[in-house]
């Protein structure tokens, strides 16, 4: 269908794409329903310890599921707090990445775990990383003809610590900025970094110079001030918008990143 037909677009829970359609900003020619097909819905440890979620998972599976849970509990926990329960029967995880709308949830915290996204095709399947795969705003790297079959999420390190916060415009809206933590800490020295922002520009951004500003740090109070003093402005290219403007868009992404921070040093003192 998606070959033959010009236009169509995949519909799996379509709490994006309802959206989208109605705000005009879409008009396929038609739409072809995935979210029975089983082969999209599995969830499992593949061979290589990673955890394997099929493109058509819904939220509430995700949450529920006790492998996610076990092996990527950031991710159950994301998909537990979105929304409402209708909306988590029905929306997958890998609707909310292929539409790629700036402001939602799974993205940046999928960039943060190196996550990678299995695509198939008339050519065959293709694995790419999330920043391959995120190529802008409702915009990813799928072609007309291919779909998202599986994320696939590499197991984590025992010293891995994992914080996700956002500020919303209300409990169940639009995000204003997001910020995606992990840390690996050894010994009490941060031995790796991943922070990644989101909702402030289109696709989930990769915050190079705080990573390598924290890697090699002692893990203690000091943390989030040196992450702030790392944070290039220059990276974040935001725009104002009917919520907010620029500049307070980019000063709340920094207080995310601060925030994410803190909530990781804290489950340090909790362990």
């Amino acid at each position: 269908m998606l070959v033959d037909t010009d236009g169509a677009a995949v519909l799996a829970g379509g709490q994006t794409l309802i959206n989208v359609l109605k705000l005009n900003l879409a008009a396929p020619t038609a739409l072809v329903d995935i979210h029975r097909l089983p082969e999209l819905r599995i969830i499992k440890p593949a061979e290589d310890g990673a955890l394997v979620i099929g493109a058509a998972a819904t939220y509430a599976q995700v949450a529920a599921d006790p492998i996610v849970s076990s092996a990527q509990p950031s991710v159950a926990a994301m998909a537990a707090g979105l929304v409402d329960r209708q909306v988590r029967n029905r929306g997958t995880i890998g609707g909310n990445c292929c539409l790629n709308d700036p402001t939602n949830n799974f993205p940046p915290l999928l960039a943060a775990l190196d996550a990678r996204f299995r695509i198939a095709g008339p050519a065959g399947e293709r694995v790419l990383d999330a920043a391959d795969f995120f190529t802008g705003t409702m915009s990813t790297a799928l072609t007309p003809d291919e779909i998202l079959i599986a994320i696939e999420i590499p197991p984590l390190p025992g010293n891995a610590r994992i914080a996700h916060r956002h500020l919303q415009i209300g409990a169940d809206s639009w995000a204003v900025a997001r910020a995606a933590v992990r840390l690996d800490i050894d010994a009490g020295i941060v031995t790796s970094a991943r922070l990644v922002a989101g909702a402030v520009q289109n696709s989930p951004v990769r915050l190079h110079d705080i990573e390598t500003t924290l890697t090699g740090r002692t893990a203690d109070a000091s943390l989030p001030l040196a992450a702030l003093e790392a944070f290039d402005d220059t990276r974040i290219v935001t725009v104002d918008d009917v919520h907010c403007s620029a500049a307070y868009r980019k000063q709340m992404c920094k207080i995310q990143v601060r925030r994410a921070l803190e909530e990781i040093l804290a489950q340090g003192s909790r362990s």
